[in-house]
């Protein structure tokens, strides 16, 4: 018995009337879209965090949700992309996955602006979903395309790390670009709005002509421009996004030349253009009380200023103690521009005050040996003191920096049971031999009777005793509020409290999150 051959061998073409599979991406096209896929990814993480910081705060638990989602996306997007890859054709499905993230991404400075004005307690859900979508689509990408490359069993061990490669390298690329191109030049919104039109444009170059594919792409880029104006009206807006903050001044309506450095939602310096002395904030004012005390009035001193904002003490020292030469170390240029161009700043020739741009521990290090009179601590990174500026180490330099007669005045913020301020005092306790706390009553241990609410603290440090009564008498001029304690009551409100050093120092943890009603 004969078998009559297979009307259509192994090797012979198709039917005429079933069309071919459309050709996959060349190498070339292949790198190019797993680069640029993993390198957006970065992208809106990095910018995700600035944006949120306004909301949620600078904070080391912002970082880690932003960080945890996006490798959430990232996961999910990898191994959701990988099964979907082998049941079906994964070459309608790159443009779709590149358009919805664009127009996502786009979007997401209106979304959440949005939110956080309206509805606060959606934000967490909002900003997480404004990071899942786009991040798992994008994820999605490299196994799409991975699939499409793989031609043959012998080649796949070079192919896969091939595209591997090329994805890690596009993510570095995403995170170099953007922590040292982007955001230094343009704004958060912009840097969302143009990578979501780049996404989208991607999509329309890989979905080629079919009318469908140009529907979609008009409606995805008419999304995206609609969502573009809509952000220029949606709440949150800032007068300037410096590297590290959205910075707005605000005008005092009851004071003509009083103005309001607004960082991040939070109210950092109150600066009176005219009228240097005029002290609005009561920790400011508590800080002139101890340094008024600690040195003879009117006094030029050599002061160095861990944080800048407002300049607000730096301008003080210089209208009360003229030739004083007040050093600052100011992390963002951007603060540094608005002081310029907004709060009234002058020369340093003119002022006394050197602004440098430059980290404040790294500023400590440069000071030399026994050159200051006076250190002043007003750093913040949201309602947080950065944590590399509590530990034992960083007050080893403070006290290096300082003459025999020197005094270091922190500012602090803490709430609940003040567990980062008596941290910190324990802290400053290792390092000086003479260290005092100013604060309301209940906060710092002198109305028991109280609960304590947190909110701003001072902690003065010294190699000289701290004159406590004379500090109380001009806290009570100055109409400020607070009180002082000093030697066994304040060790025993420290109580047990750690020594913060670089090998361990939980700022964040020991910090309750509630913000309060303080300046900053």
């Amino acid at each position: 018995m004969t078998t009559s051959p297979s009307p259509h061998p192994a090797d012979a073409p198709p039917p005429a009337d079933i069309p071919s599979p459309a050709p996959g991406p060349g190498p070339r096209a292949a790198a190019a879209l797993v680069f640029g896929s993993s390198a957006a990814v970065l992208v809106v993480e990095i910018v995700a965090l600035r944006l949120l910081a306004p909301y949620l705060g600078l904070t080391l638990e912002t970082s880690t949700m932003v960080i945890g989602v996006a490798l959430t996306a990232i996961a999910l997007g990898s191994w959701l992309g990988g099964r979907l890859a082998d049941q079906v054709d994964p070459r309608p499905l790159i443009a779709p996955a590149l358009g919805v993230s664009g127009v996502v991404v786009a979007l997401t400075p209106l979304l959440l602006r949005t939110t956080a004005q309206w509805s606060p307690a959606l934000l967490l859900l909002v900003a997480s979903a404004t990071l899942l979508v786009p991040g798992a689509l994008l994820s999605a990408v490299t196994p799409f395309v991975t699939k499409l490359r793989l031609t043959s069993l012998a080649e796949t061990g070079t192919v896969v790390g091939r595209l591997s490669g090329v994805g890690t390298l596009g993510a570095i690329v995403g995170t170099v670009l953007t922590g040292f191109v982007l955001v230094s030049r343009l704004p958060v919104s912009s840097i969302l709005i143009g990578l979501g039109t780049l996404l989208v444009l991607a999509a329309v170059l890989v979905g080629g002509r079919a009318r469908r594919s140009r529907r979609a792409a008009a409606a995805a880029l008419a999304t995206v421009v609609a969502g573009s104006l809509a952000t220029g009206f949606a709440p949150g807006g800032c007068d300037a996004e410096t590297r590290y903050h959205c910075a707005r001044v605000v005008a005092d309506p009851d004071r003509a030349t009083g103005r309001t450095l607004v960082l991040d939602g939070l109210r950092h310096s109150y600066v009176d253009i005219d009228d240097p002395t005029y002290l609005r904030f009561a920790y400011v004012r508590a800080i002139a009380s101890v340094v008024d005390t600690a040195f003879p009035e009117g006094e030029p001193l050599t002061a160095h200023h861990i944080g800048g904002g407002g300049l607000t003490f730096p301008r003080y020292l210089a209208a009360v103690r003229p030739g004083t030469r007040s050093l600052v170390s100011e992390i963002d240029p951007g603060v540094v521009r608005v002081d310029r161009e907004r709060l009234g700043l002058g020369s340093p020739a003119a002022t006394g005050i050197d602004v440098r741009v430059e980290d404040g521990r790294l500023g400590l290090r440069r000071l030399e040996e026994g050159s200051r009179d006076l250190v002043v601590g007003d750093a913040f990174g949201g309602v947080s003191v950065p944590w590399h500026l509590t530990t034992s180490q960083a007050l080893a330099d403070v006290r290096r920096a300082l003459d025999a007669d020197g005094l270091y005045v922190a500012n602090l913020i803490d709430h609940g049971g003040l567990a980062f301020a008596r941290a910190e005092v324990a802290t400053l306790a290792a390092a000086f031999p003479h260290v005092a706390l100013l604060g309301k009553a209940a906060d710092i241990g002198l109305d028991p009777t109280a609960s304590t609410v947190g909110g701003n603290l001072v902690v003065v440090a010294s190699g000289r005793p701290v004159d406590a009564p004379a500090i109380q008498r001009a806290l009570d001029a100055r109409d400020v509020g607070w009180r002082i304690a000093t030697g066994e009551t304040l060790t025993a409100w420290t109580g047990d409290a750690r020594v913060l050093t670089d090998d361990h120092a939980p700022v964040d943890q020991l910090l309750q999150t509630d913000r309060g009603p303080a300046a900053r």
